[in-house]
């Protein structure tokens, strides 16, 4: 325990002027060297007067905390980028006055007001509990083994957006409680960054250059170099080397060569490179007349391939219909060997009604004309009847029945 000195400043009409301490001065000190001024001269009074003011000093028995717990990390702010470790500081010093268990509590406010302060960590009864807030299971850590020592500090890995917000770190031994803020922010690098044309690379043309990172934090910075041939970048395009898009105009060959776009935010860059090839104007009149052509060719091709098609189709259809046609009304069709034997039948009975006078000029060639094969074709029936005649004559030798 000290002593701690309290003064009371008392506005009194009736200052005695001659009390009024010489050096006057001492109203303009800072009232920490005031109350030592005073300590000085009132060691036999109990007021003092300066001008219209009287200084009561009264002295206290008072406990002195100053020499308590306290943490001796100021209050920070800290940027990382995605993906990095947080290093949290958190220090502290103790007194022979704190007796109590050792505290620590790590909290935080997450960014989205609406949420609630979330125990991140905790060390209490010797023991650490880092399970309490899902979205850092397994990502916060003490960096100390032995938190008696003094120092509080923690890890928080492989950083996500979801982890910006506010870290505070309380540290209890009674009597003494100290408490420290951290604000944390977390940044995305620029990365994936895409360079290209938009329009046409030719002589007299306007297009532009672009340079456009798939992810990263603003703000943003964008530097355009040339890094082919002279390397001066165009005095046109000057006024736009620190924007993500470069406007050409009325493009010439000189404007052909290698570029490349560094994009930059406060935690990392990202690049990339862009070939540039001004060529002369092309025949536009020809492209199109060209394509057009090609176009009815290629109508007309497919027009042919439909109608061969469709013609192939048509034949076969035919062809199955003429096939399968079978009519009702048409008696089928008589064999060769029929028609062979009837053949001959009628000559036998030709032959049976004439007369001997009238066979002297038959011709045995009128056999002949029975086709060979009908002719000779041995019958489907197994067995053939004989025909009967009613006459049976005998010329030159021969029986004609």
């Amino acid at each position: 325990m000290s002593l701690l000195t309290t003064v009371l400043w008392v506005k009194i009409k009736g200052c005695a002027e001659s009390s009024v301490e010489d050096d006057r001065s001492v109203a303009l000190r800072p009232l920490a060297l005031m109350a030592l001024k005073l300590v000085e001269v009132l060691k036999n009074r109990d007021s003092y007067c300066i001008g219209n003011f009287q200084i009561l000093l009264i002295l206290k028995q008072l406990p002195d905390f100053t020499r308590s717990l306290s943490i001796t990390t100021p209050d920070q702010m800290i940027e990382k980028a995605k993906g990095e470790t947080a290093y949290l500081p958190c220090k502290f010093t103790l007194s022979p006055e704190d007796h109590g268990p050792l505290d620590i509590e790590w909290l935080l406010s997450p960014a989205d007001n609406q949420k609630v302060d979330q125990v991140i960590i905790l060390y209490s009864g010797d023991k650490i509990y880092d399970d309490y807030y899902p979205d850092l299971r397994g990502r916060v850590h003490f960096t100390s083994n032995d938190l008696k020592s003094g120092d509080a500090s923690i890890n928080v890995t492989n950083l996500q957006l979801s982890d910006i917000g506010t870290y505070q770190c309380k540290v209890k031994k009674a009597p003494g409680v100290g408490n420290k803020k951290i604000q944390l922010t977390v940044l995305v690098k620029p990365s994936g960054t895409r360079c290209y044309v938009d329009g046409s690379e030719e002589i007299g043309n306007d297009f532009k250059l672009k340079c456009e990172p798939k992810e990263g934090s603003l703000p943003l910075r964008f530097e355009w170099q040339k890094l082919s041939d002279s390397q001066k970048m165009p005095t046109s395009w000057l006024a736009e080397m620190t924007s993500s898009v470069i406007t050409v105009k009325n493009a010439s060959s000189e404007y052909s060569g290698t570029y490349s776009c560094t994009v930059r935010n406060r935690v990392g860059s990202d690049q990339c490179l862009l070939h540039l090839d001004i060529v002369p104007p092309s025949n536009k009149a020809g492209t199109i007349a060209g394509a057009i052509i090609g176009i009815l060719l290629a109508l007309v091709l497919i027009g042919l391939i439909v109608f061969c098609c469709h013609k192939k189709r048509r034949e076969e259809k035919y062809e199955k219909e003429v096939h399968h046609d079978i009519r009702e009304d048409v008696p089928p069709p008589k064999s060769r060997t029929s028609t062979a034997r009837s053949y001959i039948g009628s000559n036998h009975s030709s032959l049976g009604s004439m007369s001997p006078s009238n066979m002297e000029g038959y011709s045995k060639t009128q056999y002949n004309q029975v086709p060979s094969e009908d002719f000779e074709r041995a019958p489907q029936s197994p067995t053939l009847t004989p025909a009967k005649f009613k006459y049976a004559y005998k010329t030159d030798g021969i029986t004609v029945v």
